[in-house]
């Protein structure tokens, strides 16, 4: 899968002649399915046309902080957080100087002062302006910034002089960005499957047995391995929640659909998170036909679901890391290190209903998580992504043991 797929870019352009590559540039990045806002200065709009950038990124191009007709503001705040990465192409060197220096009289460099994501700028000028201390400068200060370099060719130049200056080919700038991206992501190569949600038992066709997962901390813990580099399937039952679009997701109702859909992944997977609320019973035997209300009482037969942490827990083998979750109401330490000898698990992480801001529906969780070869550790109240990354680190660690990397 291309590391460049389900990223939202924010594409700033600057006055250069280079600026006819972007168009080339904004095809390539659509076909690595990334989502490009376009950015451009007012000096870029007499080299290449915002309605060519437009009409090839499917998204309007922004050149002003507000729109003079319809007084519409350009928020270059919620520009830049929303981006995974900026990238500058071509970066002249008066817009390397504003940046390096913090100038700020146009959209594109208030996103930049903005931004919180990695930016990327790819330098395009004539030679002696490359060259000059001035520049090579202003890039020095950007780079202790973090911003990253994209280096310029070498070739002929717009001036008629050869050398270097030349702006990287869109070719080179795509290769650049994947290879940088897949850079530092310990979970490169691995997959990962996740169950998240809960699951609905039918009753009849309108009535279920079902539980009040919202699915949000499976969600996240998806979207942080696919984050660390891992191809992740997402077996989630009912729910609001939509993962990204890098993330291939399988929509189920019952226990039955959920252990199908996993089990069908499961031999070539790394990295095996359940964390969905899967039910225990379902009826035995589900009405055809809505069940109308007639006796005083009613009754209804249930028969056990399959053990899906349990059954794949039987077949794990030792270069894969299985983890269960524990939701407990009494006794919960006991019943969490039953839960991983009996499922032969890895870690499981333990819910106490009794802690605030825990449990199923909120936005925050406190786990104790439980390990083979060590002591219970406890975690604070957070967010659930905060705690996504606390798993998501043991994961790592896990996969990275001796045991795990020698597959």
């Amino acid at each position: 899968m291309s590391s460049l797929k389900g990223k939202n870019i924010v594409l700033g352009v600057c006055g250069s002649i280079a600026a006819y590559k972007i168009a080339s540039l904004i095809r390539l990045l659509g076909k690595e399915e990334a989502s490009v806002q376009v950015i451009m200065t007012p000096e870029s709009t007499q080299f290449i046309t915002p309605l060519t950038l437009s009409t090839l990124s499917k998204n309007p191009v922004l050149v002003d902080y507000y729109d003079s007709k319809t007084g519409e503001w350009n928020n270059h705040v919620h520009l830049g957080l929303h981006a995974d990465f900026m990238l500058i192409a071509p970066a002249s060197a008066n817009t390397l100087a504003k940046l390096a220096n913090g100038f700020c009289d146009n959209l594109l460099a208030a996103i930049y002062l903005s931004a919180k994501c990695p930016v990327y700028l790819a330098p395009a000028m004539d030679l002696d302006m490359w060259k000059h201390p001035a520049t090579q400068h202003n890039l020095s200060l950007l780079k202790s910034y973090g911003n990253i370099i994209i280096p310029p060719g070498n070739g002929e130049l717009a001036s008629g002089l050869v050398g270097e200056g030349r702006l990287a080919e869109p070719e080179e700038i795509i290769a650049f960005l994947q290879d940088s991206l897949s850079k530092g992501k310990p979970l490169l190569g691995k997959t990962a499957l996740v169950t998240a949600g809960p699951t609905y038992e039918a009753i009849d066709p309108v009535r279920f047995i079902g539980n009040h997962s919202s699915g949000k901390m499976g969600y996240a813990i998806a979207e942080e391995l696919e984050s660390l580099g891992a191809k992740v399937t997402l077996v989630s039952g009912p729910t609001y929640l939509k993962a990204s679009e890098a993330i291939k997701t399988i929509s189920v109702r019952s226990a039955q659909e959920m252990f199908d859909a996993c089990n069908g992944v499961f031999a070539d997977t790394d990295i095996i998170v359940m964390s969905a609320a899967v039910a225990d019973y379902t009826p035995k035997d589900p009405a055809t036909e809505k069940i109308k209300k007639k006796a005083e009482d009613f009754t209804i037969e249930l028969k056990k679901t399959t053990d899906i942490l349990g059954t794949l827990g039987q077949r794990k083998s030792n270069n894969q890391t299985l983890i269960g979750f524990a939701l407990e109401t009494n006794n919960e330490l006991e019943n969490a290190q039953d839960k991983l000898s009996r499922k032969n698990a890895d870690f499981i992480v333990l819910n106490s209903m009794q802690d605030a801001g825990a449990g199923f529906g909120t936005d925050t969780n406190k786990v104790t998580i439980l390990s083979r070869d060590n002591a219970p550790k406890n975690y604070d109240l957070k967010s659930k992504q905060e705690v996504a990354k606390d798993i998501c680190q043991l994961i790592v660690d896990h996969q990275q043991s001796p045991i795990n990397s020698k597959s």
